[in-house]
């Protein structure tokens, strides 16, 4: 978040937190649905009606990312008024009109807070874009234009002085100011959960000057569908809002409860629960975030309505999700009237169901956004591409023009045979591949430049992951290139650095991981391998087992117990390993699909020199720690998802599943959580390129990049009906997959790396700071 974000938030929450929000909302039941004007004239005074509103018209010329932040506070602090629907929407739509005097004053008495608007252009439930011709319409007279027809769901829908309205005016949509006092009858309202009010507007017999047409034709019907979409992006972010004080409210009261003689927070079942919670929150901001930084001003309308959609569907599951939770884990005291959390429930609800709920957004986005070829088909290069510098100015580089580097470099050097290989590749398969990417200075695109790498930026190596996966380029084993050389640049020597990093470039060390054994599988704690200090060695004695490309390996890095005297994490270190050594046996074991991905390592009297300590003696707890956090950011890449995606695509393309609705209603559920998981990489991402510590809520992205990757290879499976128990690929005049193989390797990815039920434990524990049982 840069600076003029922060200022705005943290103006907003200064504000908000002066006052109990939470008894305004109470009072709000008491109030008819209307709201307090003079506490709408003291946010007008803010600023904060005036966000969208262009300098040369009196406002602040500023965006939706300012907005946002404000309606995220609102959302925190329960702000009752009406931001989305009066201080978005009617904005919104009013800054994007031709100027005229009428706009000129309506404009200047909403920023003044004197004026109170609506927007009226529903007419029926479900309704999520803007008519070409509405049913409502408009008729010339002598006195002027005499209205007839009926609008639903005007929000406010109580204490407004008026509505922005379209109606069909002389065969094309027109967008009308009607002030309140010339609609002919009053509003029908209904009052929402939250104590607000919509209204449904009767206009037969009401009586507009010809004066009060602000825009028509294709003029207002784009200012009204960008000004509904930036609405849906100020719910999106109140939503948000709502779901993080919700997951802060159940966590504090988690942790004081007591039943049984012990905080309820203890339990872990409970502990589980809340850490699915604060998945879904974790997902909802860095969407949010992802959308908002996308969502310029000048992006082009069917952008910005898929943009809103994706942010409103991951918001407001986020939010009920987390607040109906959140009643759970507070039992019957959350049912009731006056304890807080139903509020939140309530408001979430309401936000959730005003211009869209989660599922229709996620079927507007799969309506705005069809499935599409792999980019290496769509989109090739417009001119052949011969030369891949390693060292360009990647920051300036536009991502398009990056994008088709990538692919013409995969054009130009990777075998085409060994794309989309269903199975990890063995080195003896990818190591043409590996030095390859090493010749041309590609081969490290996260590493810094200063240590042989390409230094890409998050935006970057994202793309470049997206652009390998989509062309089917086959991970080799890489745990020197995303574990071992990150772990030195941040803890090793410089000898070791000098002596380490080179020989991973070149490709002359294979590393594999040394850290779970027998009985110490996600309990690394509970390590037993051990290495007595000998002089100027180490002597070597125990086992490993579920070593990944155990028999490829020239070197392991691992963990070994060198003090039985401390608690256990204190007496471990880490060391690195020559597996040429001396008393080092390696036996692969078969994994599910009958391949010999691990292996089992036994160490017997293995002497290893000092020199391969890496940190301080009994400081390998630390470094582990730090590695697990890459080996989770790396576990956690959305890589595996996007391309399970594209076969889930390949397949429905093949067999015609997206003339399905409910296939589609799947699909576009998983690849919105994949896009969002990638919005959640990105910033861990961020935290890796600028050698940061990466946090312990990285599990969030491990727990959902692999349950998301396993929930879309059932997809595959069940989609290819009969196919979906074929063991190698198959190929047949319906069907061109290897359909098991994601499911396969899902399976493992949710163990890997420590499980997932170990990584809620961690988020319990470390983030959500829960008491022990």
């Amino acid at each position: 978040m840069d600076d003029t974000l922060r200022e705005f938030r943290d103006s907003a929450a200064g504000y908000l937190g002066a006052a109990d929000q939470r008894q305004r909302m109470r009072a709000l039941d008491d109030s008819a649905g209307g709201h307090d004007r003079a506490e709408w004239r003291r946010i007008a005074k803010l600023g904060w009606l005036a966000v969208l509103v262009a300098e040369a018209d009196g406002g602040l010329g500023l965006g939706l990312p300012e907005l946002c932040a404000i309606a995220q506070e609102a959302g925190r602090h329960l702000l009752p008024e009406p931001l989305a629907a009066a201080g978005a929407h009617t904005m919104a739509l009013l800054a994007g009109v031709p100027a005229t005097p009428l706009r000129a004053a309506l404009l200047e008495k909403a920023m003044s807070g004197d004026l109170l608007m609506g927007v009226a252009w529903q007419e029926h439930a479900g309704q999520l874009d803007p008519d070409a011709q509405p049913g409502a319409h408009a008729t010339r007279e002598t006195m002027g234009l005499r209205l007839a027809g009926r609008k639903r769901f005007a929000q406010p829908g109580a204490g407004v002085d008026g509505w922005l309205l379209t109606a069909t005016l002389d065969g094309e949509v027109a967008l009308l100011w009607l002030p309140r006092e010339r609609l002919a009858r009053a509003p029908a309202t209904r009052r929402q959960v939250d104590g607000s009010a919509q209204a449904d507007l009767e206009l037969d017999g009401s009586v507009l000057d010809a004066e009060h047409v602000l825009a028509t034709g294709p003029t207002a019907i784009e200012a009204l569908a960008r000004a509904n979409d930036a609405a849906r992006l100020a719910q999106s972010a109140e939503l948000a809002g709502i779901a993080r004080r919700a997951l802060e409210l159940t966590r504090d009261y988690l942790a004081t409860r007591e039943q049984f003689g012990r905080p309820i927070g203890s339990f872990q079942a409970l502990q589980h629960r809340l850490v699915d919670g604060l998945i879904q929150v974790e997902l909802a901001e860095a969407c949010l975030r992802e959308v908002l930084a996308q969502a310029a001003p000048d992006i082009p309308a069917t952008r910005l309505a898929r943009l809103a959609s994706r942010a409103k569907a991951r918001c407001a599951h986020a939010a009920l999700e987390m607040t109906r939770m959140a009643i759970q884990l507070h039992g019957a005291i959350g049912t009731t009237h006056e304890y807080d959390i139903g509020l939140y429930f309530r408001r979430a609800m309401a936000l959730s169901a005003h211009l869209g709920n989660a599922e229709a957004h996620r079927m507007r986005y799969a309506a705005l956004a069809a499935p599409q070829a792999d980019h290496h088909e769509a989109a090739p290069s417009p001119a052949p591409i011969t030369a891949f510098p390693a060292d360009a100015d990647w920051e300036a580089m536009p991502e398009a023009e990056f994008r088709r580097l990538v692919r013409a470099l995969f054009d130009a050097h990777y075998p085409q045979d060994r794309r989309h290989m269903p199975y990890r590749q063995t080195w003896a398969e990818t190591r043409d591949w590996y030095l390859t990417l090493a010749r041309l200075g590609w081969l490290a695109p996260a590493w810094p430049r200063e240590h042989g790498g390409m230094g890409l930026p998050p935006d970057k190596l994202i793309a470049y992951i997206e652009e390998a996966e989509a062309y089917g380029v086959a991970r080799p084993p890489d745990q020197g290139l995303n574990m071992v050389g990150p772990i030195l640049m941040r803890f090793g020597t410089q000898e070791q650095r000098a002596r380490f990093l080179p020989a991973i470039l070149k490709g002359e060390h294979v590393w594999i991981q040394g850290y779970s054994e027998p009985n110490a599988g996600s309990d690394l704690a509970a390590v037993r391998t051990e290495a007595v200090p000998d002089g100027d060695h180490f002597v070597v004695n125990g086992q490993k087992t579920w070593t990944t490309w155990g028999s490829d390996g020239t070197h392991m890095f691992m963990l070994v117990r060198t003090d039985k005297t401390v608690k256990k994490q204190a007496g471990i270190s880490f060391l690195l390993v020559d597996l040429k050594t001396p008393g080092i046996t390696v036996r692969p074991i078969r994994n599910i699909a009958d391949e010999r991905e691990f292996c089992e390592v036994f160490f017997d009297n293995v002497r290893v020199p000092r020199e391969n300590l890496v940190g301080g003696l009994n400081e390998g707890w630390t470094v582990a720690k730090a590695l697990l956090g890459f080996e989770r950011l790396f576990t956690g890449s959305p890589k595996h998802s996007q391309h399970t995606l594209r076969q889930v695509e390949k397949l429905a393309r093949q067999r015609g599943l997206f003339d399905d609705p409910a296939f589609v209603a799947r699909h576009t559920a998983l690849q919105l959580d994949t896009l969002d998981l990638g919005a959640a990489y990105g910033c861990f991402a961020e935290l890796a390129k600028r050698g940061a510590a990466i946090p312990p809520t990285v599990s969030v992205l491990k727990i959902w990049s692999t349950e998301t990757y396993e929930r879309l290879a059932l997809l595959l499976i069940e989609a290819a009906g009969e196919y979906g128990a074929v063991r190698d690929h198959a190929v047949t005049d319906e069907i061109d997959l290897h359909v098991v193989a994601p499911l396969f390797n899902a399976l493992g990815a949710k163990i890997f790396a420590g499980s997932n039920e170990i990584q809620r434990n961690i988020l319990a524990k470390a983030v959500l700071e829960l008491p022990s049982g």
